[in-house]
């Protein structure tokens, strides 16, 4: 038994890190697959040194090593009962690069997108490219052998292995590389870890039964993504082993072993030339999915990048959303499957004839009724339509989930139709509706069935459809793991899949390797069982959750967590772009994830023997770093809302442990401001004290935002209106009121310039600050009372139009779960708007008078709110100061501030805060001339901006204010 002060001796044995609370053990309990086990700890070495330090350990005290990088597996590979090593955070460095050869040299942890990123200038790039691409790492790439939508021009990771540097399970380290045969001989020669592996391998494939079992029994040559077992079928190229090639590298046998062999702690990569820099895609319409995959092969003789799959389903799933509906450009008619086939060239010219080559080909053989070509920016518009398509079908309210099992069967494309007629066979026996995402030119098809793994009878069906699919795939020697890797829920299949003769061989070689089983127990041999394990206790009484916000769009708070699949789109770095998620991407810790907050909840809220079950310091600790962005809202693929779900945690747990003053202070600051503008410079001087601050427990560093020294409220009372036909009513929500006055002012003015009737009503505050600090009873009353206020006037022909983002969206948003009056706060949130909106929209209806505006010239750059960017866009922003017609408007591509309401005060959260900022924002706004304005809606934008810049940003409103001639 391994007892807290054996880990702990560990840990300070390391110069990196062992955790083994429950919060880690829970975080690293499931990956993207549908398994769960708790490991007894989890590790982040630093070094080479301390991974022999946990090899020599997990050997002493008999116990596995679990390999992990981004922990995107599909099929539970680095899921595990051992001890978890994580390498994301510490093996990131690019340690070398051959421009001449072509070659890098990278670290476990390096992401993939980031690699391509470092490459680009060079002129070079890393080809094969996962769906998962801007988070997964190099290292997960070599264990699974991935390929992605590229293999048909760039192949496979493995195809692209040059030499792996490793440490074996003896701690002893090799170099696995192209060698020649001689070289090979003479390392079986050796008395080490390292010959004894060559001498095993040896001895095994040079018994001419072993090469035919393995010629006969593995998939077929022809199939370039097979990750079936471990590919001792590569070695046989060798002269060694009856093949041709003078050289022989163990590296690529390493490639897709998914760390059962040894633990890799460097890879050398070749590279490709970027690709040309013209493409179009013909997008082949069809009207059966059989006539799709018959045309595949006439397409495959046209040098294609990309020959891509996707069916009615896929299709249907985008037809009701006014996002994608603009994404259907292509489409004609009702196509039962499009294929999606790329061509490039250096030219525009040379690719149009190819495009038209390709077309000729398949009207030749009659296949196809539709061949539109998409150009340029278009071509991503088809592969975001794809992608939404499959995101909606994954992500399902309720229970039954699309599940990883038979996602990842490849066969030989000219077996593709024959194998899909079969295939839908099977699924119409189980009542189960066929998707056909495929990478059509490459024979892989990607589907799951669609079951709910808490029920006995579908994990009963989970594995019939398994083991129907895992002999049917056998029957064309197909390969079962394309590229998604064995993992658990595949590599009980194996031996179907390569005969038993050479599964035997394989479990060998498991040995030869890893005589003590360190490395990844239960993974490709001696397999653990694939429908045991699961992330759900099997016909659990499910639990009832009472909670203050509405939860019934997901059938409840906990099925919301659940929505999480693990995909990991939270890890994505600063470079990929978005948001989500910014407290990770200023720590680079898991449990700063989304992931890691949806797991967490889901845990506790599923296993917790408490009356309340959010009453768990571990929800605290996960939740801490949550700015409430709502990136997650948007950019997760399962819109799991982290944001909306930690302010019920906080209502919950605040009722359980109490609401501290500083809590209070930050959720009531309206009421507090109204008293403190009674004598706004005295009240500014006393909140920028450090004793103020000190109290109050903001950061001494800070700038306290000062109270303006008219509030909007006064200067409404003496404004005169102007009269008009249009008109639209002011939401002067608490920020706006007390702290950006002027703003407030100039949007009032602004707008009756512009020809609208500007109406106020008295409401209450918005309740954001409420909201944010869990302070859900109150905030109840807050949405209650402003929906009875609102609920008449309030329609499309008198909208109503926020200053401040995170206020008015909280219309459209929170207030939806807050309102008792559903029915009614849902008609005010169809028509409540941020000014940006508002003018947007009627500037495309024409109804603003552009002329007004002035002619000089104007560089501005816009930074979006998080909020708006979730729940709004910033295209409006965009659109309205291009209204000026010499104003010259960009989007900063600039994630999250830092500031996030009281957040970025709060003194503990102070670093992290300015981290965030200094992660995107801050760098593109210090390299931006002076004369450029910036310009951020968001009152804790602008503050950040200022402190993290000290430049002054404005709201837009004010921009066009001024630019009134």
């Amino acid at each position: 038994m391994i007892d807290n002060t054996t880990l702990n001796n560990l840990g300070n044995s390391l110069s990196g890190d062992v955790l083994f609370d429950n919060l880690h053990k829970t975080l690293y309990a499931t990956d993207a697959s549908v398994y769960r086990k708790i490991p007894l700890a989890v590790a982040f070495p630093k070094n080479e040194k301390d991974i022999k330090t946990l090899i020599e350990f997990a050997t002493k005290n008999k116990i596995t090593l679990i390999p992990r990088t981004a922990g995107t597996s599909l099929a539970g590979q680095c899921v595990g009962d051992g001890l978890i090593v994580d390498v994301s955070k510490h093996f990131t460095k690019i340690i070398s690069f051959d421009e001449k050869a072509k070659t890098v040299t990278v670290q476990p942890g390096v992401v993939r997108d980031s690699l391509n990123v470092y490459l680009k200038p060079f002129g070079l790039f890393f080809g094969p490219n996962t769906s998962t691409s801007n988070r997964c790492m190099m290292g997960g790439m070599v264990g699974n052998n991935s390929s992605g939508s590229t293999s048909i021009k760039y192949g496979t990771t493995r195809e692209k292995i040059i030499e792996v540097d490793a440490i074996l399970s003896d701690g002893s380290t090799a170099i696995f590389k192209d060698i020649t045969s001689a070289e090979f001989i003479k390392k079986t020669k050796e008395n080490t870890q390292e010959g004894k592996i060559y001498k095993h391998l040896f001895d095994e494939l040079s018994i001419t039964e072993n090469q035919q079992e393995i010629k006969n029994e593995f998939p077929k040559e022809t199939i370039h993504r097979r990750c079936t077992g471990y590919a001792v079928d590569e070695l046989l190229t060798s002269d060694l082993f009856g093949g041709t090639s003078p050289t022989i590298n163990v590296a690529k046998l390493l490639t897709g072993s998914e760390g059962t062999l040894a633990f890799s702690t460097s890879i050398t990569l070749q590279l490709d030339e970027l690709p040309p820099t013209e493409s179009i895609m013909v997008c082949t319409h069809f009207k059966t999915i059989n006539e799709s995959l018959k045309a595949t092969v006439i397409a495959m003789n046209h040098n294609l990048y990309n020959c891509e799959l996707m069916d009615k389903t896929i299709l249907d799933c985008t037809k009701n959303n006014r996002e994608l509906a603009k994404n259907r450009f292509f489409l004609q008619g009702d196509p039962g499957a499009i294929l999606m086939l790329e061509v490039s060239a250096n030219t525009i010219e040379e690719t149009e004839i190819l495009a038209d080559k390709l077309i000729a080909d398949l009207e030749k053989n009659n296949f196809g009724y539709h061949h539109p070509k998409v150009y340029g920016a278009d071509i991503a518009k088809v592969h975001y339509l794809r992608k939404a398509g499959l995101g909606a079908l994954g992500n399902i309210v309720g229970d039954n989930k699309a599940v990883a099992c038979i996602e990842d069967t490849a066969v030989a494309l000219e077996d593709l139709p024959n194998y899909i007629e079969e295939f839908t066979q099977i699924m119409a026996k189980y009542q189960q509706n066929a998707v056909y995402y495929a990478h059509a030119g490459a024979g892989e098809l990607h589907l799951r069935p669609i079951l709910n793994l808490k029920k006995k009878k579908d994990v009963v069906l989970f594995r019939k459809i398994t083991t129907e699919t895992a002999l049917l795939v056998k029957k064309y020697k197909g390969s079962f793991s394309g590229e998604h890797g064995d993992g658990i829920v595949r590599a009980e299949f194996i031996p179907i899949m390569i005969g038993d003769k050479n599964y035997q061989l394989l479990r060998r070689l498991k040995k030869a390797f890893d005589p003590n089983n360190v490395f990844n127990q239960g993974k490709i041999t001696d397999a653990f069982a694939m429908d045991e394990s699961l992330r759900y206790e099997i016909d659990r009484d499910e639990p009832t959750i009472e909670t203050i916000q509405d939860y019934s769009d997901s059938e409840g708070i906990l099925k919301l967590a659940e929505k999480c699949n693990g995909s990991g789109d939270c890890r994505k770095p600063v470079e990929a772009g978005g948001t989500m998620c910014p407290s990770y991407r200023a720590t680079k810790d898991e449990k700063d994830t989304t992931r890691a907050r949806a797991n967490t909840l889901r845990e506790f809220l599923t296993n917790s023997d408490q009356a309340n079950k959010f009453n768990h310091k571990e929800l605290k600790q996960v939740f801490d770093l949550c700015l409430s962005c709502k990136a997650c809202a948007s950019e997760c693929p399962s819109n799991v809302d982290i944001a909306t779900m930690k302010a019920e945690f906080l209502y919950q747990y605040q009722e359980a442990n109490g609401y501290s003053f500083r809590n209070k202070m930050f959720a009531n600051n309206a009421k507090y401001n109204k008293l403190g503008s009674a004598f706004p410079s005295i009240t500014n001087f006393f909140t920028n004290s450090t004793l103020a601050k000190k109290v109050l427990g903001v950061a001494v560093e800070r700038s306290v935002p000062k109270l303006a020294n008219q509030t909007l409220d006064s200067w409404l009372k003496k404004h005169h209106p102007k009269t008009s036909k249009k008109a639209v009513y002011l939401f002067n929500d608490e920020f706006t009121n007390f702290y950006d006055a002027e703003i407030g002012q100039d949007a009032v003015i602004l707008l009756e310039k512009l020809g609208y009737e500007v109406k106020t009503v008295a409401h209450d505050e918005s309740g954001r600050s409420h909201i944010s600090k869990g302070f859900l009873k109150e905030a109840k009353q807050i949405c209650n009372n402003n929906v009875a206020i609102f609920k008449d006037i309030i329609t499309d022909e008198t909208p109503l139009l926020g200053v401040e983002p995170s206020a008015i969206l909280g219309f459209r948003d929170e207030y939806i779960r807050l309102a008792d009056d559903k029915a009614s706060a849902e008609k005010i949130a169809k028509n409540s708007f941020t000014f940006e909106e508002f003018l947007a929209k009627e500037l495309e209806k024409g109804n603003i008078d552009t002329s007004l505006f002035t002619s000089a010239a104007k560089t501005l750059k816009i930074h979006g709110h998080c909020h708006q960017k979730a729940l709004s866009g910033t295209h409006a922003s965009f659109q309205i100061l291009n209204i000026p017609e010499n104003y010259k408007v960009t989007i900063i591509n600039s994630g999250c501030c830092g500031m996030a309401g009281s957040f970025g005060y709060e003194k503990e959260h102070y670093k992290v805060s300015m981290q965030v900022g200094e992660d995107t924002l801050f760098p593109k706004i210090r390299n931006t001339p002076q004369e450029t304005q910036i310009v951020a809606s968001g009152t804790s934008c602008r503050h950040q901006i200022f402190d993290g810049t000290k430049r002054v940003a404005k709201h837009p409103i004010t921009i066009l204010k001024e630019a009134l001639a």
